[in-house]
């Protein structure tokens, strides 16, 4: 039983004792005070009637028409006249008449008032004695609606008792309930502060508690440093800043294979020309310098530029990539711009080339670093100081326009054309954690399934990504309903922004409640660091329910956020740029091991994902990850 539901019956067991002792003592007192009435009622009339016979001068019909006429008033059991000797004269009697009041209460407080005698006297001489006995009925009769009306007063007492006390009560829960649910959010990994309450003892409590939850903000803080230093250490060109070659190209492999990147996107390749002559000429530090001062001009697009990634390939080559088609050209033209008017002031005989390249992001990584080394090539073949030689392939026609664009995914999702692909995540036993489950469309009817690379980014412009998740969600619940195995679906950050997304999902999870328990939902890293709030949100809408929230493409970023441990979630994928290649680097993997560690601090599962390599397998493993998803998954289920 509940510490609160022990004060209601506490607080009950007082009230009604306390009614019922008032309403007991006060019937007690009442039915004592008409008895009294009832006795002095009974000893004035027999002396009143006793005068009136002794003035009739010994006459007996006067004297019986007086006890008669008094009797006759209805107010008496019996009237009785004894002569002299004692022996009865003349009698008046009537049957106890009956009380408006239940026979249980006459019997539990009965009224017994003796009967009022008087003497006769004719003169100086006695001739006898009456007796008056008068009905209790009356009595009874006033006494029951004296202890109703006391019953009522006493009710209304209790009941204004009662909300006082529930108020009181209330006031009292809230601290106790928001110390029990930070309980709770602790034992789930959730790190929240409450307000301390005015109540002593509870305000004790929550001080301790919050001190707790902020000794963890404390380690994780200490956490998040020490894992950048590692990131550091293990992606990062000392020099420069920017990822080396090795994590460049890991996390440029990644973004080509998501889902919700943009349909086209550039390359721009950067080489500080003679290398070792500016060496010789102008001295170690000051290349180093002027290598720095390249480095801090392309490191500026990542800062600014969601999705963009910049690198430093080796001693002398750059590459920055651009989320985004037909700006290429012109950030190669920026860039040049920008450093001939920084660079020649570190020295004379400083010369870049530019080469920049805009291809569809389905084509594999070659082709990219193929093309942009051929504009590289073309720029130094020109010569110059700085120059920017552009290759823009020509890119798939799009026969239609946006509009025609969203009026097919549109279509597609209003005639529930669409399906789920289904990968799956497994655990270092081999057994299925859950099912990743990316959506296609039929974007034409009788079509081919189109992935979601191809048409996501489309989608995102057209505001239509709340729609699509919705919709992958609907399927996911199906699907799980039917073989009862748990999926996860994608979810864009973007649907976030929709004010009724979070609604319509916590609608459709309403409708399917046990497949909820099996439904796992995952946003961007982005999320987390763009949209946090929103994304807290929405794991207290859909978490109570069963519905399972982790982050996928998740890196470096992470560290960043500042509350993760208030995030709300239950998973996180690392992404393939940071998981990949750990076999052979031992920074890369001291690196995934911190994030490991940090992460299960918070009661966290951690996943990576996008891993091939079975020996990346095999160290991921060692690193005491939950789980891994990728190519090297897809041929464990198959085989």
């Amino acid at each position: 039983m509940s510490l609160i539901r022990q004060v209601w019956f506490l607080l009950l067991a007082v009230v009604l004792a306390a009614l019922l002792g008032s309403a007991a003592v006060s019937t007690l007192s009442m039915r004592q005070l008409l008895q009294t009435q009832l006795q002095v009622k009974n000893s004035d009339n027999a002396g009143a009637l006793a005068l009136a016979m002794s003035q009739q001068g010994g006459d007996a019909q006067l004297m019986e028409l007086l006890v008669s006429a008094q009797f006759d008033t209805g107010f008496y059991q019996s009237l009785l006249w004894r002569g002299a000797d004692g022996k009865l004269v003349f009698e008046r009697r009537a049957p106890a008449r009956a009380s408006t009041a239940p026979a249980w209460f006459v019997a539990l407080v009965p009224i017994e008032a003796p009967p009022g005698t008087a003497k006769l006297s004719n003169g100086w001489q006695a001739i006898g004695s009456v007796e008056v006995l008068s009905q209790t009925a009356y009595a009874h009769d006033e006494l029951w609606t004296a202890t109703l009306r006391m019953a009522a007063l006493l009710l209304a007492l209790g009941l204004l008792a009662g909300g006082v006390a529930h108020l009181a009560l209330k006031r009292i829960r809230r601290p106790l309930d928001a110390a029990v649910a930070q309980a709770q959010d602790l034992v789930q990994g959730h790190y929240t502060t409450v307000d301390e309450p005015k109540v002593p003892e509870l305000a004790r409590l929550a001080q301790a508690m919050n001190s707790m939850v902020a000794r963890v903000r404390q380690m994780f803080e200490a956490q998040a440093e020490q894992l950048e230093v590692l990131r550091r250490q293990a992606h990062c060109d000392m020099l420069t800043g920017l990822s080396h070659r090795k994590h460049f190209l890991a996390e440029l492999e990644s973004a080509l294979t998501r889902d919700d990147g943009p349909a086209r996107g550039g390359l721009v390749l950067l080489r500080l020309r003679e290398l070792e002559q500016l060496n010789q000429s102008l001295g170690r530090s000051a290349v180093d310098q002027v290598l720095g001062a390249m480095g801090h001009a392309v490191k500026v697009y990542p800062e600014r530029v969601k999705g963009c990634l910049a690198g430093r390939l080796n001693g002398a080559d750059f590459a920055l990539w651009l989320p985004a088609p037909d700006v290429a050209r012109d950030t190669a033209q920026a860039l040049a711009d920008a450093l001939q008017a920084s660079l020649p002031g570190f020295g004379a005989g400083i010369q870049v080339a530019l080469g920049a390249v805009e291809l569809a992001r389905e084509r594999p990584l070659s082709d990219w670093f193929g093309s942009a080394d051929a504009a590289l090539a073309r720029a130094e073949a020109r010569g110059g100081g700085f120059v920017v030689e552009a290759l823009m392939p020509a890119g798939e026609s799009t026969i239609q326009g946006e509009r025609a664009w969203r009026a097919q995914i549109a279509e597609a999702l209003n005639t529930r054309r669409g399906r789920l692909q289904e990968y799956p995540l497994l655990d270092k036993q081999g057994q299925v954690l859950h099912l990743e489950c990316p959506l296609q469309l039929q974007l034409e009817a009788d079509g081919e399934f189109v992935r979601a690379a191809r048409w996501l980014p489309l989608a995102q412009r057209s505001r239509l990504t709340a729609d699509v998740d919705v919709h992958a969600t609907a399927l996911a619940l199906e699907a799980i309903a039917l073989d009862g195995r748990p999926r996860c679906v994608n979810v864009a950050p973007a649907s976030l922004l929709d004010g009724g997304f979070v609604a319509r999902l916590r609608e459709l999870v309403f409708q399917s409640p046990q497949a909820a328990r099996k439904l796992g939902l995952e946003l961007g890293e982005g999320a987390a660091v763009q949209h946090f709030e929103l994304l807290q949100e929405m794991g207290r809408q859909l978490r109570p329910l069963g519905v399972k929230l982790g982050l996928e493409h998740a890196g470096p970023a992470l560290s960043q956020v500042d509350r993760l441990y208030q995030a709300g979630l239950d998973y996180v994928k690392l992404d393939a740029a940071v998981v990949v290649g750990v076999s052979g680097d031992a920074a890369r993997a001291a690196f995934v091991r911190g994030m490991v560690i940090m992460l299960r601090s918070l009661a966290l599962k951690v996943y990576a994902e996008g891993v091939a390599d079975t020996m990346d397998v095999q160290a991921l493993w060692d690193c005491e990850l939950d789980g891994i998803t990728g190519p090297w998954a897809t041929t464990q289920t198959r085989n």
